[in-house]
């Protein structure tokens, strides 16, 4: 089957059209600035052709509608017509408790989710308007939201419930939800295959580390925990979120500062996390350039993010009471030898080693781990394209 995948923020729109009996991304790019003067459209195919124009994008329904017309154009395309289509599948950041798992998308879903937007107030608004102009436009097929929070669906109270008044959980729903759940998801799966092992009978840490970054504790196939809470704040120190800090630290520098507490929590997600420590970047080759050159910040700034990352897989190993893989994923995760090596340096006290050769060749799927006693660590490319694809062959089918 082949599936168009769609990704809408609040001024752009990513798309792949996935051929699902092959994993086969057929065509993909960005549609940018829409909305926005100066909008541009990036089209890619699998065999080497490409587009990258200035093409004016009212909204996110001229966006599709360039999207469509260049997956059918008779020289580019890869399609003769949408009637080779055969569903799309949209990635939509929060469900909250109501989605646990990928939904065909009706007008009830599109209600449900607007009334849980507040909570991503960033990301669903996108999701939404990219879901309705798809639906006009392709109103023939059928429509799949896949949730970044439906794996940690499967949390337990006593993971995902704060220890505040419990009458604000009831009121407001608030509550750890967890985010990245696709590409966590995909990654535990893969890890499974990888090993040879059935996913209900191993314990998987998985560790997201891109500019966003989050870890979960994978039981028998279903997470029983992962960093990230309410919001994608919470957690690991990440490119400009601070990650977890003492909740007085907000009203303190408001009083300080004579912020607002909308302002505050906007330097929290924007000019902190390893941004905000080193005063340098928040891209990680531009901090290990920089310790190379004997810079003392981005040197310790490097040491906190490996302790904080080697801190939950510990906390995690506790929660499932062991682990037998430690998987690496998404940006970092996956091309950076140095960080993965400065985490595992933390982890010897549970009996495995990295391999430095295995650890430094290359971004591929691979095993990193000395054979031996403790859990197997891997690299593990994450696909939350193709893993959208899949769950949304598995719906309409």
């Amino acid at each position: 089957m082949k599936v168009l995948v769609i990704n809408c923020g609040s001024s752009s729109l990513k798309y792949q059209l996935i051929d699902t009996d092959n994993d086969t991304v057929l065509a993909k790019g960005l549609c940018e600035r829409i909305g926005i003067d100066g909008s541009n459209f990036e089209y890619k195919t699998d065999d080497g052709k490409k587009i990258s124009r200035l093409t004016e994008m009212k909204d996110h329904k001229d966006a599709v509608s360039v999207v469509i017309s260049a997956l059918t154009d008779a020289d580019t395309g890869v399609v003769r017509s949408l009637d080779e289509v055969d569903a799309v599948g949209h990635r939509v950041v929060h469900g909250g408790e109501h989605f646990k798992k990928a939904v065909v998308v009706d007008d009830e879903v599109i209600k449900a989710i607007e009334d849980v937007s507040d909570l991503a107030p960033l990301h669903n608004p996108g999701a939404i308007t990219g879901i309705r102009a798809c639906r006009d436009l392709m109103p023939s097929l059928p429509h799949v939201a896949v949730f970044d929070t439906a794996f940690h669906q499967t949390m337990e109270q006593e993971a995902y419930l704060y220890a505040i008044p419990y009458e604000y959980y009831e009121k407001y729903k608030i509550r750890r939800y967890g985010f990245h759940g696709t590409s966590h998801e995909y990654v535990s799966d893969r890890t499974a295959k990888i090993l040879g092992r059935d996913k209900t009978q191993l314990k998987t840490i998985v560790c997201h580390l891109g500019n966003g970054a989050s870890i979960s504790a994978v039981k028998n196939g279903k997470c029983v925990d992962t960093s990230m809470g309410l919001t994608p704040l919470e957690g690991l120190i990440m490119g400009t979120r601070s990650g977890d800090i003492d909740p007085a630290v907000i009203t303190y520098i408001m009083e300080k500062e004579n912020l607002t507490g909308k302002e505050v929590i906007d330097i929290l997600n924007k000019k902190s996390g390893v941004l905000g420590m080193t005063g340098i970047s928040s891209d990680f080759r531009d901090i290990l350039k920089a310790v190379n050159e004997g810079n003392e910040r981005a040197k310790m700034t490097l040491k906190a993010y490996s302790l904080r990352v080697a801190k939950y897989i510990g906390a995690y190993a506790a929660a499932m009471n062991g682990v037998d893989a430690i998987s690496f994923t998404a940006g970092i995760g996956e091309n950076n030898s140095v960080v993965r090596k400065m985490i595992c340096e933390h982890l010897t006290f549970l009996g495995t080693r990295i391999d430095d050769e295995k650890n430094e060749s290359g971004s591929d799927e691979r095993i990193i781990s000395k054979e031996g006693p403790g859990p197997v660590i891997l690299v593990v490319p994450t696909n939350e394209e193709l893993s959208i694809a899949m769950q949304t062959v598995e719906l309409v089918k």
